[in-house]
Parts: C-alpha cells; structure tokens; sequence
C-alpha cells in the first residue's frame, strides 16, 4: 500500500492551552488512524524484540491518558500493553476515544495553570508512540504517513 500525504501540524487559536490541546488532538487522531485499518492477526503481533505491536500501545495510551487526566494510574505499566485476546480492534479504538472523552470533560473544566504540566506530558506521551506506530504499521503493510 502506498503512503499518504502527511497532515500538517494544526493551526489553532493563540492561547497557550488552545496550542497544547490543539498539538494533543492532532496526535491523537494520527495514533488511531495508524491502527484502524490494520489488519488481523498483524495489529496484534509483535513487530519489534520488545514485543511492541500496534494495538497494544493504543491500549497503552488508553491508560496513560486515564492516568495523566483522570488520576486512575494502573497497578502495571508494562501490562497496559497486553490487548486481551477477546478484544477487537473496534473495541481498543473505542475505549482509548472514550478515555479522550472523559479527559477532555477534565480538560473543559481546568485552567490553563492546572493542566500545562499535564498536557505537555501527553503530547510526549502520544507523539513518542505515534512514532513507534508509524515504523509498525509501515513494517505490517507499508502504509505511511499521517
């Protein structure tokens, strides 16, 4: 499959929080592009020695969210990357939209000074797994491209 056009990174509104949240959604939506359309068994199959595979940093990410936003932090780090074997790929896509959801709910509610730390973590968080989401879905079926 041949790559695609890239996305340029957004423009939003001059406010410090509009940019940060602006740069979140921005990754965010590159993150469940790169595993949606994936397909089966290869989602799910480590790519890498470290075992990393696409769904299972969604999944991660759905935790780091619920951790940075919601304040429910899991009992392991390492087994937020573990998809069990019952969940599709509708199903992982779909919690991680609902945990944006609800931290975005937080988000709403916060000032600016409340939640830079956070959001500047996040978009670290994202952007260094969107990263290893590109170089997995290109080795699966040499997609590209945000």
């Amino acid at each position: 499959m041949p790559g695609k056009r890239d996305q340029p990174p957004p423009r939003t509104g001059g406010s410090e929080t509009e940019v940060l949240r602006g740069f979140l959604d921005y990754l965010r939506t590159a993150v469940v592009a790169k595993v949606e359309g994936a397909p089966e068994p290869q989602v799910r199959t480590a790519m890498v020695p470290s075992g990393t595979n696409l769904l299972g940093l969604l999944r991660h990410l759905t935790f780091v969210e619920r951790a940075t936003f919601l304040g429910r932090k899991p009992r392991s780090w390492q087994a937020t990357f573990h998809v069990p074997g019952g969940d599709s790929v509708a199903d992982v896509v779909a919690g991680y939209r609902e945990a944006v959801k609800q931290a975005d709910e937080v988000l709403d509610a916060s000032t600016a000074e409340d939640v830079r730390w956070r959001l500047a973590h996040m978009i670290e968080e994202t952007g260094r797994h969107a990263g290893h989401a590109d170089i997995i879905r290109e080795l699966i079926d040499g997609r590209t491209g945000r």
